[in-house]
């Protein structure tokens, strides 16, 4: 019986921060140990381009990412851990697929359909004012990523769903003009996995600017946990945890126990500032190890590289044979 692919790509645009580690890398990194599993890890590279033009924050970015899964564990003997851009089948096939792809199937997509709307509503001449076509045509670029590996399963949120009910739609459409080529992926989505909240309430992410990065040193650490917006109830009295971001990120961190017993402390009264230090202390100490991992890896960019053009290699070797019977399937083959 052949092994279940699982692939996951992760944009290089940013610093790795606690709601990445519990939504995406601790359960990919779970699953690189799962020796049933055969497991894809990319940075996605080209990806990063569509929504970021600095190029030393891409560069810096897949530094940071490709060091934090490597320092929190990451089994490059079992997964294929690869940058996109060190496969160029990827894009070749994207190229492919594009010509099966229906334009009207890229108009619904909510990234496109959001910004078309976001013009209109600001009574713009045009429509399509900023959006390129790396925007527009990104869900073909990620089909070819899954589709290149036959993955089965795709691990996303549920903002992500749409754009593997596109890839299968797209695999569709191909395997019924060449032939049955492409496995026809399903999306992953965990209600589960834990979304934190950042320093400000809202939803984690680098777009609110409300992020606590995954290794930042520990006093950087302790001061923004400190910046953890409460709200004005005193110590003693009663809190309610199911309210509260520092629960939820601590209860994201901890055993079934530990939170038990914090759950106990917030009916009893505890002190925001008390519950502040606890967090900073259970984080500390629980990231620690990774950290000096992280930060040796950082100042070693010569073996984290190293690990990647291994993984690139093992990727190229891997989509050799499908990227052949595509190329053959189309009719680009050679004469004799």
């Amino acid at each position: 019986m052949s092994k279940q692919v699982v692939l996951t790509g992760i944009t290089t645009t940013g610093t790795p921060h606690l709601g990445n580690y519990v939504g995406a890398i601790k359960p990919a990194i779970e699953s690189s140990h799962d020796a049933a599993l055969s497991t894809y890890y990319f940075l996605a590279d080209y990806h990063a381009l569509i929504k970021c033009e600095d190029p030393e924050r891409v560069h810096r970015s897949s530094l940071e990412i490709a060091a934090a899964w490597l320092a929190l564990g990451l089994d490059t003997g079992n997964a294929v851990f690869y940058r996109q851009s060190d496969v160029p089948a990827v894009t070749e096939l994207t190229w492919i697929i594009s010509c099966v792809t229906a334009k009207g199937l890229m108009n619904r997509a909510h990234a496109y359909k959001a910004t078309v709307a976001e013009n209109e509503s600001q009574r713009s001449q045009d429509p399509d004012k900023g959006i390129t076509m790396g925007l527009y045509g990104y869900p073909v670029l990620m089909a070819a990523d899954i589709l290149m590996f036959k993955a089965n399963k795709v691990p996303v949120g549920r903002d992500q769903v749409q754009h593997l009910e596109m890839a299968r739609d797209i695999a569709q459409r191909f395997n019924h003009l060449y032939g049955e080529h492409f496995v026809l992926p399903e999306a992953v989505v965990d209600d589960s996995t834990a979304v934190l909240s950042g320093l400000d309430g809202r939803k984690m992410s680098k777009s609110y600017n409300n992020t606590i990065p995954l290794f930042v040193p520990e006093k950087q650490l302790r001061k923004l946990i400190m910046k953890i917006k409460t709200d004005s109830l005193e110590p003693g009295e009663p809190k309610d945890p199911e309210q509260s971001t520092l629960f939820e990120i601590y209860h994201a961190f901890a055993t079934a126990e530990q939170s038990a017993a914090i759950r106990q402390r917030y009916a009893a009264g505890i002190a925001w500032g008390e519950m502040k230090q606890l967090l900073f202390t259970h984080l500390n100490d629980l990231l620690a190890p990774a950290r000096e991992r992280y930060e040796a890896l950082l100042a070693d960019p010569g073996h984290v590289e190293k690990e990647l053009r291994r993984g690139g290699e093992r990727a190229r070797d891997l989509s050799a044979p499908l990227m052949d019977a595509i190329r053959r399937a189309v009719g680009i083959r050679p004469l004799s």
